[in-house]
């Protein structure tokens, strides 16, 4: 018998993998038609902390950040923290920049709420000090 807990694990997990190979169509399929999205400390962005369309959630994550070499973004899953349908991603972002060829790395955290197997909201962290001291709290992976 599956529950909400191993739902949102294995949602949370294609998640990250379909992120790292940059597969929009992927991506989008795992949301809601409605997506509940904050980008905290991001007033640059229409959809911060509004509703927003899985359509717009997908190019986010793959065409953000345009001086970034295309294809060449690594994620890598550090922690899952899953509560039901209560999800915390604790993830290294690195991406290759082009105008240098130097990598950049930083740490985020995703929190996600999946309810019947679709992630309904998501609040991207990606403050250094935030995501840090969750890299380090006592949680269970």
């Amino acid at each position: 018998m599956t529950t909400d807990t191993d739902t949102s694990r294995i949602v949370a997990n294609q998640f990250i993998e379909r992120l790292g190979k940059q597969d929009q169509d992927g991506i989008q399929e795992l949301f809601a038609p409605e997506i509940d999205w904050h980008v905290p400390g991001s007033d640059k962005l229409p959809w911060t902390g509004s509703r927003t369309r899985r359509e717009e959630v997908a190019p986010y994550f793959t065409t953000m950040w345009p001086h970034y070499v295309p294809g060449q973004s690594k994620v890598v899953l550090e922690r899952t923290i899953v509560e039901g349908g209560d999800v915390m991603l604790l993830a290294t972002f690195s991406h290759l920049i082009a105008a240098s060829g130097q990598r950049f790395t930083t740490p985020a955290a995703l929190h996600l709420v999946i309810e019947d197997g679709r992630i309904v909201q998501m609040h991207l962290y990606e403050d250094t000090l935030i995501v840090d001291q969750a890299f380090h709290s006592d949680g269970t992976s």
